[in-house]
């Protein structure tokens, strides 16, 4: 085995290893979530932690390492009779992205169990990761649904494995630890909330810092084990400390006094449900033991709320988490003392600063650029679609604001059965409704129980049914096929140009955007943006997960120039060629946005419609947002549409409660091989 970089020597990263120490101390916490770029030791740290746990003693031969003090009377490997344990070093098993369904939870034999009434269970990790740590690197790239069933063993402290009537249930109480990157995309508020506690880390800019955190690495990776002995002293001392913070635990008192802190805190950060109150109650509990102390201080509650609020305070997808430490400190000030009468139930003062108001990274994106003003009459020039002496190349000074989102029509393309998992395009996959049956290849994972009776019932005679049994063998045994959703690329091409530079458009035209972003975060679909203007075009954001960072983008796209259409749809056409290599099974959805008017160079007309049939050609889905105004339309987007074979909608239809708007599906052919 190899030797762990010690925990004790990591650099900085106060509140990344002080939320990891809490949880050791008390996994009812709940766990923690880990926010950072890339390179700021998150993975090292977690493996570090499981170094540092104390020894867990076990039912010899317990696959689900049951305590022999206190065995699980309905594990699957028992009965167990209590005593006789033996010690083992506490687990970490990591769970990989890509790891299934019955590679978490476990694996019912499904043929046994119907042919020979035997239930063969194969443990999953939950089961591996019990009395342990559960790590999950990267944590948002993992399916919701395996998200859900995690998060519901860590709150349960069991797994329950159903497969066509036949169950199993095991404990599964662990430390559950997650590491992101949120450029590659935010969990949802629905699945930040389950975890107790996130942090954000980043790397230090203090160049003495940067050197001791390269000196230290350098030396561990030219001597894992002596770099490892010269931290031993450091490491045996936290490690006692944990255990002696376990056993102070029980006895740390909670008063009302503190109680009503959490209380206070909670409702005036206006955080939603009561999961955030228990949690920096056990936190603030935690951080009592952990000093030593039997009795939770204020202290204890302030750095309980900077742990556990941040991420719940989330109102939509693009809202940065963060948590106003000015406020926080006001408020804890009011509700100070025993409680009695404190602040007689005085609601917090309304002149006081919103919620987050400061720590949340700043105004969303659709409010985040100036009102729109005296620069409106200005851009109107551009409306005409007709080349401007002063607009070549130029911008405008403020970019104007998005108008506020709105819920979109669905546009889908059709799925192909092998793409990511997620909400857009309907596919046959593992998981959805059951839409019918055929015979299983390699092993049976969903029974199609109906049709397996079906399948059975016209050789019980011949197969000497006695009594009230049904005989079911091998080849009776019908798999259920299942359709649901996967996720897409979803590539936005937007018109920046003078053509629809006035700032009122251009608001519109950017709420609509923003509008269709939310819809692609809510599908779980990858997101990219190419903007053109003036002389060319640009990759404003390469396609991401993140589609907060979209978000941002769009709030500084500035605008005016000449039309560029068809170096817009050549730049697209290259990024889905590079991202087609990279994420092949990912089925690309072109959103282009645009009047259709087309400027600048020679024939610029004749060169958009071939950039066009370029994606015609490759059988990519497309839609056009025509957004013509005024009482003369030229009708340009929908030949553009027309050129792409794909279909076009104008801003009002792409809206969801418009009395005019269409349900339509994009109907993109499959790609050629």
């Amino acid at each position: 085995m190899s030797t762990p970089f010690p925990f004790t020597a990591v650099v900085g990263q106060d509140d990344l290893r002080l939320a990891l120490l809490l949880n050791a101390v008390s996994p009812a916490v709940g766990g923690v979530l880990v926010r950072g770029e890339k390179g700021t030791a998150k993975s090292t740290a977690v493996r570090a932690l499981s170094a540092l746990m104390p020894d867990v003693d076990t039912v010899p031969g317990c696959r689900f390492a049951c305590d022999p003090a206190a065995p699980d009377p309905a594990c699957p490997d028992g009965p167990h009779e209590a005593g006789g344990g033996e010690a083992r070093p506490t687990r970490m098993v990591e769970l990989p992205v890509g790891a299934s369904e019955d590679r978490l939870v476990g694996a019912l034999d499904i043929e046994r169990a119907l042919a020979e009434g035997v239930k063969a269970f194969e443990p999953g990790l939950l089961a591996d990761a019990h009395r342990g740590i559960l790590y999950v690197d990267e944590v948002n790239l993992l399916h919701d649904h395996l998200v859900d069933l995690l998060l519901d063993a860590a709150a349960m402290g069991a797994s329950y494995v159903e497969r066509e009537g036949v169950s199993v249930r095991h404990a599964s109480r662990f430390l559950l630890v997650g590491t992101m990157n949120p450029e590659e995309g935010e969990l949802r508020p629905q699945l930040l909330d389950r975890f107790g506690l996130t942090v954000e880390v980043a790397a230090s800019r203090e160049p003495d810092q940067r050197v001791e955190v390269v000196r230290r690495r350098l030396a561990y990776d030219d001597d894992p084990a002596a770099f490892a002995g010269r931290w031993a002293g450091e490491e045996a001392a936290v490690r006692q400390r944990i255990v002696a913070a376990r056993r102070l635990l029980p006895s740390v008192r909670l008063g009302d006094g503190a109680l009503r802190q959490i209380a206070a805190t909670c409702a005036a950060f206006e955080v939603d449900g009561m999961r955030a109150d228990i949690v920096m109650a056990r936190t603030a509990t935690a951080l009592a033991a952990w000093a030593g102390r039997t009795e939770v201080l204020a202290e204890d509650v302030r750095q309980a709320a900077l742990l556990a609020l941040p991420h719940r305070r989330r109102r939509n997808p693009f809202d940065a988490p963060g948590l106003d430490e000015d406020k926080l400190d006001d408020t804890l000030e009011e509700f100070s003392g025993e409680g009695e009468g404190q602040g007689d139930g005085e609601e917090p003062d309304p002149d006081d600063d919103g919620p987050g108001g400061g720590g949340g990274g700043g105004p969303a994106p659709d409010d985040g650029g100036p009102q729109d003003g005296d620069g409106a009459a200005s851009d109107r020039a551009g409306e005409t679609g007709q080349p401007q002496p002063s607009d070549a190349g130029s911008g405008e000074r403020t970019p104007a604001a998005a108008s506020e989102p709105f819920r979109t029509k669905v546009l889908s393309v059709p799925g192909i059965g092998e793409g990511v998992a997620g909400r857009r395009s309907r596919a046959r996959t593992e998981h959805g409704r059951t839409t019918g049956a055929r015979r299983p290849r390699g092993a049976l994972t969903k029974l199609h129980l109906a049709a397996t009776v079906q399948a059975a019932a016209p050789h019980q005679r011949a197969r000497g049914r006695s009594g009230r049994g049904l005989v079911v063998r091998r080849d009776d045994l019908r798999q259920a096929t299942r359709e649901g959703r996967e996720g897409n690329l979803v590539l936005f091409v937007v018109d920046a140009s003078g053509s629809m530079a006035a700032r009122q458009r251009m608001s519109a035209v950017k709420g609509a955007v923003l509008s269709l972003l939310l819809d692609a975060y809510q599908r779980r679909d990858k997101v990219g943006l190419v903007t053109f203007r003036g002389s060319g075009a640009e990759v404003a954001l390469p396609p991401t997960s993140s589609v907060d960072a979209a978000a941002v983008r769009l709030g500084s796209l500035p605008t005016g120039g000449r039309t560029p259409l068809a170096a817009g749809l050549l730049r697209a056409h290259e990024v889905l060629r590079v991202e087609r290599l990279r994420d092949p099974a990912r089925r690309p959805l072109v959103v282009v946005v645009t009047d259709g008017r087309a400027t600048g160079g020679p024939e610029p007309v004749a060169l958009a419609g071939r950039a066009a049939r370029l994606f015609a050609a490759e059988g990519t889905a497309s839609v056009v947002v025509d957004c013509e105004s005024g009482p003369v339309r030229l009708g340009l987007a929908g030949r553009l549409a027309d050129e792409l074979d794909g279909v076009a909608v104008t801003l009002d239809e792409l809206r969801a409660d418009s009395i005019a708007g269409l349900v339509r599906d994009v109907q993109g052919t499959r790609r050629a091989a």
